[in-house]
């Protein structure tokens, strides 16, 4: 084989073995993304089905409902609601009209069974995609009610 080849031969091997890493670690950020969508959104249908997603929003005041771990809440952007359920501890911050942010599936009646519960710091502070979400949500629902 003369060096030329050889070296032809390395080039494609190279490629090749790049290639089959990037494809690796795209599968891997791939099946680790979750999307961020809000209430509204979920009851328009716009939200992934079968796909791990974040679901953003208020916990509905009245809504928390536990049975040892078991755990049930509202989850709202003042438009719309999306009822949850969760097995397992509660961050100390969760509390009844605060922001969470729940990761999950959506069940085939409606219901996200959350995997994570993320509860926000403070009552001010929520990340910009689902105070945007609310504060759509809320201009909507006042142009419906004109």
């Amino acid at each position: 084989m003369k060096a030329r080849h050889r070296r032809a031969a390395l080039i494609v091997a190279g490629l090749a073995a790049l290639g089959v890493a990037t494809a690796l670690v795209l599968h891997a950020l791939n099946s680790s993304i979750a999307l961020f969508v809000t209430p509204t959104q979920i009851v328009d249908g716009t939200a992934p089905h079968a796909a791990m997603f974040r679901l953003g929003g208020l916990v509905e005041r009245g809504s928390v409902k536990r049975d040892g771990l078991d755990v049930s809440f509202i989850v709202t952007d003042t438009a719309k609601q999306v009822p949850v359920v969760y097995d397992g501890i509660l961050p100390d911050l969760f509390a009844e009209g605060r922001g969470v942010v729940v990761q999950g599936t959506m069940g085939s009646h409606g219901t996200f069974h959350a995997t994570q519960v993320l509860a926000k710091h403070s009552a001010n502070y929520m990340p910009p995609e689902a105070r945007s979400a609310i504060q759509q949500a809320r201009q909507a629902e006042r142009t419906l009610q004109q």
